[in-house]
Protein backbone atom coordinates (compact mmCIF):
# COMPACT_ATOMS: atom_id res chain seq x y z
CA UNK A 1 0.00 0.00 0.00
CA UNK A 2 1.50 3.24 -0.98
CA UNK A 3 1.67 6.47 1.91
CA UNK A 4 -0.61 8.07 -0.37
CA UNK A 5 -3.76 5.43 0.03
CA UNK A 6 -2.21 4.97 3.81
CA UNK A 7 -3.40 8.55 4.37
CA UNK A 8 -6.50 8.26 2.57
CA UNK A 9 -7.74 4.65 4.46
CA UNK A 10 -6.64 6.86 7.55
CA UNK A 11 -8.73 9.61 6.81
CA UNK A 12 -11.09 7.11 5.80
CA UNK A 13 -11.54 5.35 9.17
CA UNK A 14 -11.42 8.72 11.16
CA UNK A 15 -14.36 10.44 9.42
CA UNK A 16 -16.15 7.09 9.66
CA UNK A 17 -16.07 6.95 13.19
CA UNK A 18 -18.88 6.96 15.13
CA UNK A 19 -18.95 8.98 17.12
CA UNK A 20 -16.71 11.38 15.23
CA UNK A 21 -13.76 12.72 17.06
CA UNK A 22 -12.32 15.61 15.96
CA UNK A 23 -8.50 15.26 14.29
CA UNK A 24 -5.88 17.35 12.95
CA UNK A 25 -3.91 16.85 9.68
CA UNK A 26 -0.26 17.96 9.74
CA UNK A 27 1.08 19.19 6.24
CA UNK A 28 4.43 19.27 4.90
CA UNK A 29 4.37 22.98 5.04
CA UNK A 30 4.19 23.20 8.58
CA UNK A 31 0.70 23.99 9.17
CA UNK A 32 -2.05 22.27 10.49
CA UNK A 33 -5.83 21.82 9.91
CA UNK A 34 -8.44 20.98 12.27
CA UNK A 35 -11.06 18.85 11.03
CA UNK A 36 -14.01 19.44 12.86
CA UNK A 37 -16.73 17.45 11.22
CA UNK A 38 -16.66 14.88 8.30
CA UNK A 39 -18.23 17.52 6.33
CA UNK A 40 -14.88 19.79 6.21
CA UNK A 41 -13.07 17.24 4.11
CA UNK A 42 -14.30 16.21 0.63
CA UNK A 43 -11.71 13.87 -1.47
CA UNK A 44 -11.71 10.77 -4.02
CA UNK A 45 -12.05 7.75 -0.93
CA UNK A 46 -10.63 5.42 -4.21
CA UNK A 47 -7.62 3.67 -3.74
CA UNK A 48 -5.34 4.57 -6.28
CA UNK A 49 -8.04 7.69 -6.59
CA UNK A 50 -6.82 11.36 -7.41
CA UNK A 51 -4.58 13.20 -4.73
CA UNK A 52 -6.58 16.21 -4.85
CA UNK A 53 -8.45 16.84 -1.37
CA UNK A 54 -10.41 19.96 -0.16
CA UNK A 55 -10.48 21.21 3.07
CA UNK A 56 -12.79 23.49 4.92
CA UNK A 57 -12.06 24.43 8.61
CA UNK A 58 -13.23 27.85 10.16
CA UNK A 59 -11.99 30.67 7.58
CA UNK A 60 -9.04 28.49 6.62
CA UNK A 61 -9.88 26.79 2.95
CA UNK A 62 -7.33 24.62 1.39
CA UNK A 63 -6.74 22.31 -2.09
CA UNK A 64 -4.05 19.91 -1.05
CA UNK A 65 -2.28 16.96 -2.29
CA UNK A 66 -2.70 13.66 0.22
CA UNK A 67 1.00 13.38 -0.39
CA UNK A 68 1.47 16.67 1.69
CA UNK A 69 -0.17 15.28 4.91
CA UNK A 70 2.29 14.17 6.80
CA UNK A 71 0.93 13.24 10.09
CA UNK A 72 -3.26 12.46 10.85
CA UNK A 73 -3.36 13.08 15.14
CA UNK A 74 -6.72 13.57 17.22
CA UNK A 75 -7.28 16.95 18.60
CA UNK A 76 -7.80 17.98 21.97
CA UNK A 77 -11.42 20.22 22.94
CA UNK A 78 -9.30 23.24 21.92
CA UNK A 79 -8.57 21.74 18.55
CA UNK A 80 -4.66 21.11 19.16
CA UNK A 81 -3.37 18.15 18.36
CA UNK A 82 -3.11 15.95 21.55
Amino acid sequence: MSRIDSVRAEIQRRIRTAPFHKFVLSLENGERALIEHPENLAFDPEPNGSEDCYIISGKLRLFISLSAVTGIYLADRDGAAA
